[in-house]
């Protein structure tokens, strides 16, 4: 047999890691969220306004996906300004991230 051997994957804690990203993305809220920062960063009422949806609901999206690893949140002020997380990575020319373990893609109209 010699070193052909298949992983372990009862041990893969990058496909953990990835499914509990892609947990996070099965909300609709948050993949339109993450659609709006792709190519810029926003403050919250520029997110706000894009999506129509309540303040506070989108604080709670936004935590959430912070929490996750997926987007960083910098304070201006008294302004916060959000963009994708350094490790989710804008693809040029697409709609798409990439999560570093998968790659979402948005097509169509938002």
């Amino acid at each position: 047999m010699g070193n052909d051997r298949e992983p372990d994957l009862t041990r893969d804690t990058e496909a953990d890691h990835c499914a509990d990203r892609l947990r996070v993305l099965g909300d609709a809220t948050r993949l339109r969220v993450m659609r709006s920062l792709i190519h810029r960063p926003k403050q919250v009422h520029e997110v706000q306004a894009e999506l129509g949806i309540d303040q506070s609901l989108l604080s709670h999206h936004l935590r959430v996906l912070r929490d996750a690893g997926l987007v960083a949140a910098e304070r201006q002020g008294r302004n916060v300004l959000y963009r994708l997380a350094p490790a989710v990575r804008p693809r040029r020319g697409a709609d798409a991230v990439d999560l570093g373990c998968c790659q979402v893609v948005f097509d169509g109209p938002e």
